[in-house]
């Protein structure tokens, strides 16, 4: 059986677009990281009645059996009005830091928001001056040392749909930069407020990393 599950922002019927998800399957013992596409909607096979959970930076959104067709609601109403960012019954926050309040940066006129923290709450709104924004807001010149990670980031989580480590960050730089600046201490030092695994993906427009406190 194909289960196609879209996921909105709002009831206003927003898609979540390229939002990453970690779907749990095969009784908790299989997890697979998955994002939804620009139609805000994810597909998957499996048997009918199988039963799944779908989680967003380790909040539940869903746990449940399979259906043909499966909707999602990131925001209730109340949520929306009060512009929390937090999936539906859990709580105040965003959507990128679930326990956290929303804050925001001015990009072209227009109030991006995120969460006190500094990440994103819909990374289909990221965009360079974003992160030019965000790096003003944090007091950090960004530099094309820093836009070469920035773009590293993004790519990496495209390709791989998971947060880049330093340590892959340090094997990719010592190889295009130099060892000197392909480094944990030369990366915390161009990314000083939270490292470049923090920072960086902040500024890259990525979801919190799982684990961060």
């Amino acid at each position: 059986m194909s289960t196609t599950i879209r996921v909105l922002l709002d009831s206003a019927g927003r898609p979540a677009r390229r939002l990453p998800l970690t779907l749990t399957r095969g009784g908790g013992f299989m997890e697979i990281a998955v994002q939804t596409d620009e139609n805000g909607e994810i597909h998957i096979n499996g048997e009918p009645g199988e039963q799944i959970e779908l989680l967003n930076a380790g909040r539940c959104l869903y746990r449940g059996p399979l259906a043909p067709r499966l909707t999602l609601t990131l925001l209730s109403d109340a949520q929306a009005g009060r512009r929390q960012g937090a999936p539906s019954g859990i709580g105040g926050g965003s959507i990128a830091y679930p326990s956290m309040q929303i804050d925001h940066v001015v990009v072209d006129g227009r109030r991006i928001e995120t969460d006190s923290e500094g990440y994103i709450v819909r990374p289909d709104e990221w965009s360079e001056g974003f992160a030019r924004a965000l790096a003003e807001k944090e007091g950090l010149e960004l530099t094309e040392e820093h836009w070469e990670v920035i773009y590293f980031l993004r790519d990496f989580y495209n390709q791989k749909h998971v947060q880049c480590t330093v340590r892959d960050m340090i094997r990719h730089f010592r190889k295009v930069w130099d060892r000197d600046r392909g480094s944990n201490r030369y990366l915390h030092q161009i990314f000083p407020n939270g490292g470049p695994q923090k920072q960086g993906n902040r500024l890259a427009g990525l979801l919190r990393t799982k684990g961060e406190h």
